[in-house]
């Protein structure tokens, strides 16, 4: 296993469109998927004003995305941990209307975005020579 630099973890996530954001809005941690844009290095992304995950506005959250390769063994997981705020201003909001496509039915009228303070990730290789697992 190794450890990626900031650069390689965001060209990854800058190549995907679903995560997961973790918030601590309740008596327990809540794991929620999204569909998601990379602009620059803050994860946008889409809700209902309505949502739990709305509610976890102005906390620090973690956002992952992975991706994985069982049948070599391998993969490799980013994790984003920052603050989680409304997109505020006409321009901002344009232009994350224009980068996040939600994949759930129905409007998605909340634009909110994750800046990070820490970015970090994992690689793992299958080893040399390595095979295929079949069952």
């Amino acid at each position: 296993m190794t450890m990626m630099e900031r650069a390689e973890c965001l060209a990854l996530l800058a190549d995907q469109q679903v995560g997961r954001v973790v918030h601590g809005g309740g008596p327990l941690p809540a794991v929620v998927p999204v569909t998601y844009a990379l602009d620059g290095e803050d994860v946008l992304l889409r809700t209902l004003a309505s949502s739990q995950l709305a509610a976890a506005v102005g906390r620090v959250v973690a956002f992952e995305v992975d991706e994985v390769e069982p049948a070599l063994r391998a993969g490799w997981s980013v994790v984003l941990q920052g603050r989680l705020e409304r997109v505020t201003g006409p321009e901002q909001a344009e232009r994350a209307e224009r980068l996040v496509e939600a994949w759930a039915p129905g409007p998605r009228d909340l634009l909110l975005r994750v800046r990070p303070t820490l970015v970090s990730g994992r690689r793992i290789r299958p080893a040399t020579g390595a095979r295929a697992r079949t069952g």
